[in-house]
């Protein structure tokens, strides 16, 4: 059996091998952080740490390109961190099981990590590399998945690379030169509750969620969305909800307690609506399935309450809500209804994306008054920027030329529908001239999660002639 540290090429996959088994869940990347400066001080280059947690390394020149613009390597430590619900697994202490299938690397039940363990991999690889290259600044920030929060923490100080190559896209043979920005609504709603009764637990499972940037427009189900319409369909009472995790995962699983008045006829009503959902969603979603158990509810919502949870969350929007004009093919508009929980109040989260401030608005607008009907407070948090495309790059001009040397065509020029830690750090520290490239990436922050090792293969050959090339162009 291969094993990842014997893939090609070898000084990178012996790093992410090491990576796997390092605890680096989003907040919690203080080893991930020790292990990357540990690296960088056995190779030589001055390393810091900044108050927030971002690491920051520096390579001197190759002789003869010592006065050439510093490029910053950019990627971040953190990972999301997401399991099967049938998977025995502690984040904060257990190695990544990943294992190779043919041209692919997975991980066995739980997220990969390879979002952005490739691209720690790539720079701790670049630290090591004998390549000509300029002067090298890396850049490893703290949890970027939920929030960027070292992005938008990090100080100009810090900072002295003119260019910036971000290593965190997932699609080999594209730059991209744009990204959305976005925020989240957090909504919240008092409840108040009666005597319950016998009743069921309904389950929602087997969908395949996924990013809810760049794969919002794939028409995934969500699973709240569908337990909201078998709560609807069934006139439930509701005891308990609960359903999805991260804000920028499209969520896979939801679970109700709920009391019914008539529970074989309710049975009944969930089995016709889960054939409903196998037919709507027979190719983006195979496998899901809605499961039911019999029990006992202490207490339920109050009435009035009730079917104001039902109605708001059948109410509120999820997906995408509009195409961009300017770039086809790219989602402009979009949000995710990305988590339900409750206790003595039901609290939905929202997560919303686009390319343009004023559509963000507008749908960050719908949200809140979707809720504040339903008797909700609705907070709004901070906004990450966008990136807007500059085509007349001169570091974009040089990418397109090595990748063309190299592969004999084009790459794709693309902006992305998520959020890149680019748009935050060029505004913060004032850097114009940024990519962002990566290998082939797919199911992103799942545990589908995977990467595709011949195009990790081509994005480290790409990448070290990149660097070659700017020291030699520039």
């Amino acid at each position: 059996m291969t094993e990842i540290k014997d893939l090609e090429p070898k000084i990178l996959w012996k790093y992410f091998d090491e990576i796997l088994k390092i605890p680096r869940c989003s907040k919690h990347e203080e080893k991930i952080a020790q292990y990357v400066m540990e690296v960088a001080k056995k190779h030589g280059l001055e390393v810091t740490q900044d108050k927030v947690g971002n690491v920051i390394a520096r390579k001197k020149a190759s002789p003869g390109y010592e006065n050439k613009p510093m490029v910053t390597l950019q990627c971040h430590l953190d990972m999301v961190c997401e399991k099967n619900k049938d998977v025995e697994h502690d984040f904060s202490k257990d190695a990544i099981k990943a294992y190779v299938d043919g041209d692919f690397v997975r991980a066995k039940g739980t997220t990969l990590g390879a979002d952005d363990g490739i691209g720690v991999a790539a720079c701790l690889a670049m630290m090591e590399s004998d390549v000509e290259h300029p002067p090298l600044e890396f850049l490893f920030t703290v949890d970027e998945e939920t929030g960027m929060t070292g992005a938008f923490n990090l100080e100009k100080e810090y900072i002295k690379g003119e260019v910036l190559i971000n290593l965190d896209s997932e699609e080999f043979g594209s730059i991209y030169i744009g990204c959305a920005g976005g925020a989240n609504s957090d909504i919240w709603l008092p409840l108040s509750f009666e005597e319950g009764g016998k009743g069921l637990k309904i389950s929602v499972k087997g969908l395949r969620g996924g990013h809810s940037g760049v794969e919002i427009h794939k028409g995934r189900a969500n699973s709240i969305k569908l337990l909201a319409r078998l709560l609807y369909n069934i006139g439930a009472r509701i005891g308990h909800i609960e359903g999805g995790d991260k804000f920028n995962a499209i969520p896979r699983e939801a679970f109700a307690t709920v009391v019914v008045e008539d529970i074989e006829e309710a049975k009944k009503k969930i089995r016709e609506l889960e054939e409903a959902f196998k037919d709507e969603y027979k190719r983006s979603d195979p496998d899901v399935k809605v499961e039911i158990e019999e029990t006992n509810v202490e207490k339920v919502i109050s009435k009035e309450l009730n079917e104001k949870v039902i109605k708001m969350l059948m109410g509120l929007p999820h997906g995408v809500i509009a195409m961009s004009q300017e770039v086809e093919g790219l989602v402009e508009t979009s949000t995710n209804l990305a988590k339900v929980e409750m206790d003595d109040k039901l609290h939905i989260v929202m997560s919303s994306r686009s390319s343009i401030d004023s559509a963000l608005d507008a749908i960050m607008q719908t949200i809140r008054s979707i809720a504040e009907l339903a008797g909700s407070k609705v907070e709004e948090g901070s906004r990450y920027p966008g990136w807007k495309p500059n085509r007349d790059s001169k570091l974009l001009k040089i990418a397109e030329e090595t990748f063309k040397k190299l592969y004999g065509k084009e790459p794709e020029i693309k902006a992305i529908h998520a959020g890149l830690e680019t748009g935050v750090i060029g505004r913060n520290v004032g850097i114009d001239e940024m990519i962002s490239i990566g290998p082939d990436i797919e199911h992103p922050h799942s545990p589908d999660e995977n990467v595709r090792i011949s195009s990790v293969q081509k994005f480290w050959k790409y990448l070290e002639a990149l660097i070659k090339d700017i020291a030699e162009k520039w």
